[in-house]
């Protein structure tokens, strides 16, 4: 019988040391089960770092973050989630917290940063008004010392795998027109270069961008073009008199897209492989800004949030007018879509044609490296 009992004991023992041990195993994958997400770019992608920073662009103040689950602002210029947030809950994972968060720390630092910062441009001259905000040159030495920080959780090794592995969203060129070239009448930029050698000049800056981000161990790059710059309210408030896009920004975006997107692929050619992914972000807005009724907008020319025509002027604030339901504007304020036109876009961004996404979407991308 006591042979029989320590059998019993041993095989017992034995039994849960394996369960241990496979739990040990499986916990950390589980818990950062998730692919890695980095972030990098302007206001449309920014979740707080300007909150950190003495600039005069921020979305620190209500009405901003008014549908977020907290209801609070987040720096997100948003009336909730914006696109990052969406990918992120698409990939099944946690926001990625904004690399100036004191909060973005030890584990915290396996599902990625978002080193985005509104009002930056491609260019460093870019936003100048704006006073102090991360250039996205500064951004990619954020995203440097980030690798260092995390080697010293989880070693080079590691770190450089988790780097390979993660997604990458980065969202640049509007700024460069509006709060550049096309910012001021007869800005330095506009002397220094008629439009087509501006566009040429700055893609050609873009591609220095791009290839750094490879350099660093990026290897799923979403790119975004802009998105119509010359159809949004604030645009509409300065340029418009019957609510037809404003021609010269409309010029603006139909050089600057198609030439990012032969960039992007004289890049992955240049490469020998698809890293960079051409998000078409004009097209997904125009879908819903030609035709707001189909996609459940009452209007896709007036701002939720502002002043003066179609809301489009100065900034959102408490003291603006607010429209009760969020839902049914394409645009939250002057210049950023509402929330749930964000969501109507990153559905393109995971499962759009080659229209929209090219050579192809998130999802075909996720499945792909599923199998890897």
């Amino acid at each position: 019988m006591e042979n029989s009992s320590l059998n019993l004991s041993s095989r017992a023992l034995l039994l849960f040391l394996v369960l241990s041990v496979a739990a040990l195993l499986i916990a950390p994958r589980q818990a950062h089960a998730a692919r890695p997400f980095f972030v990098f770019g302007d206001s449309l992608v920014d979740n707080g770092n300007n909150d950190y920073l003495a600039t005069t662009a921020r979305a620190d103040s209500p009405p901003y973050g008014i549908d977020y689950p907290t209801h609070r602002p987040t720096g997100r210029f948003s009336n909730g989630l914006n696109i990052p947030d969406i990918i992120s809950e698409a990939l099944g994972a946690e926001s990625t917290l904004p690399y100036l968060s004191p909060q973005l720390a030890g584990e915290r630092l396996l599902v990625g940063a978002n080193f985005a910062s509104a009002g930056i441009g491609i260019l460093n001259d870019t936003g100048i008004q704006f006073l102090n905000i991360i250039r996205i040159s500064k951004q990619l030495e954020y995203f440097e010392q980030y690798q260092t920080r995390l080697s010293s959780i989880i070693g080079v090794e590691q770190t450089q795998a988790l780097v390979n592995q993660a997604l990458v969203l980065i969202t640049l060129g509007g700024n460069d027109f509006v709060n550049n070239y096309y910012l001021v009448p007869f800005s330095a930029r506009s002397r220094q270069f008629s439009l087509p050698d501006y566009v040429v000049y700055i893609i050609s800056e873009y591609k220095k961008v791009l290839r750094r981000l490879y350099e660093l161990g990026s290897r799923r790059v979403l790119v975004t073009g802009t998105g119509p710059m010359g159809c949004v309210p604030a645009e509409l408030a300065q340029r418009s008199r019957t609510g037809e896009c404003a021609v010269e920004l409309d010029r603006a975006a139909n050089l600057f897209n198609p030439q990012l997107i032969q960039m992007i692929n004289e890049l992955n050619s240049e490469i020998g492989t698809s890293i960079f992914v051409a998000v078409n972000a004009v097209q997904m807005h125009m879908d819903f800004i030609h035709d707001p009724q189909a996609y459940g907008f009452v209007t896709s020319k007036i701002a939720c949030c502002g002043q003066g025509p179609y809301n489009g002027l100065g900034l959102c604030t408490p003291l603006s007018n607010l429209c009760p339901n969020r839902d049914l504007y394409a645009f939250w304020d002057a210049f950023h879509p509402s929330e749930r036109a964000n969501r109507i876009i990153v559905r393109q961004i995971l499962t759009g044609t080659t229209e929209y996404m090219h050579p192809m979407n998130l999802s075909t991308i996720l499945a792909m490296d599923a199998k890897v």
